[in-house]
């Protein structure tokens, strides 16, 4: 037959007939009541008892014979019982032995591979808490140079504004002046545009003969007319306002230069930001899962090794 062991038996004695305390007994006993089946059989015989109904007795040594066999019966069902018990736990000594060492194996196997599953599981989650510590670094300093460009460029612009704004009021105060001197007009050098004239004169960079020419000029009395010199002062004026329109173009330029730059940088920090960011989201959400991967293997890892050390003893 097939041998299936599933559970360990209790261990029988091998079945024997001198084995078994309790036939020994049944057959002492059978023993005696053949003795006092025969001694009744003797007496009755001895008293001459007759009994026309005899046959309605049952006969002693029969009923002894009768009990005997229902005796001998019951042992041998008893001894088949255990027989097959103790073939059961043979069965189970054969086979229990390399299911128990194929179960160590499997179980030093496992806990081979959940070792290093763990070992690499720890070994990314701590690769996670370096990157994303990068990733927040950089994101920070994303913002900080988005701030600190921000705030440079909002410097720049105000003090474009100022300096384009002045440039604009004093070329327009240069071409009132020209257009007054060109005219001959005699009440230009009390205008306000005479007045910035006298203040460029002074600040503007110039030759000296210009500036003499010019602080002259502008240093007469109404009277005197400006018939000698005007000539000569439209071609200063007319100059001087070329030179402010070139710096304010040059400087319109250079603004424009820099508000794209600062444009460019914003929207390339922006995207570092944003980049930065999703790595962030993304990795705290492996993080999370390592973590719980990390707990699961240890746990794993905790029954394998408890289920090997019952195994081996």
């Amino acid at each position: 037959q097939a041998c299936h062991p599933q559970t360990s038996p209790q261990l029988p004695t091998k079945p024997s007939k001198s084995t078994y305390p309790a036939f020994s007994a049944m057959l002492a006993r059978a023993a005696m009541l053949l003795v006092i089946a025969t001694l009744l059989a003797g007496g009755a015989h001895a008293g001459s008892l007759t009994r026309a109904d005899s046959g309605s007795f049952a006969n002693p040594i029969r009923r002894v014979v009768t009990l005997l066999q229902k005796m001998q019966t019951k042992v041998m069902e008893e001894g088949k019982k255990e027989e097959e018990l103790f073939d059961r736990f043979m069965c189970y000594c054969k086979t229990g032995t390399s299911d128990l060492e194929a179960s160590i194996s499997a179980a030093e196997s496992k806990k081979t591979q959940d070792t290093s599953s763990l070992e690499q599981a720890q070994a990314l989650k701590s690769q996670l808490d370096n990157e994303l510590a990068e990733h927040r670094t950089s994101r920070a300093d994303a913002k900080d140079a988005k701030a600190k460009a921000t705030a440079m460029r909002e410097k720049e612009a105000a003090a474009f504004a100022k300096e384009s704004s002045d440039l604009k009021t004093n070329i327009a105060a240069l071409g009132k002046a020209i257009a007054a001197v060109s005219s001959g007009a005699a009440s230009f050098l009390q205008t306000r545009a005479a007045a910035a004239v006298r203040r460029l004169a002074i600040d503007m960079d110039m030759s000296s003969v210009d500036r003499e020419v010019l602080a002259s000029f502008l240093a007469q009395k109404e009277e005197g007319g400006y018939a000698p010199q005007s000539g000569q002062i439209v071609g200063i004026l007319k100059q001087m306002k070329e030179t402010m329109e070139g710096d304010l173009a040059s400087m319109t330029k250079d603004e424009e230069a820099a508000k794209a730059a600062f444009e460019e940088l914003v929207a390339a920090k922006e995207k570092e930001i944003a980049a930065n960011s999703k790595a962030i989201e993304d990795k705290t959400a492996r993080h999370g899962d390592v973590g719980v991967k990390i707990e699961e293997l240890k746990a794993d890892l905790e029954d394998t090794s408890a289920s090997y050390d019952e195994d081996k003893k």
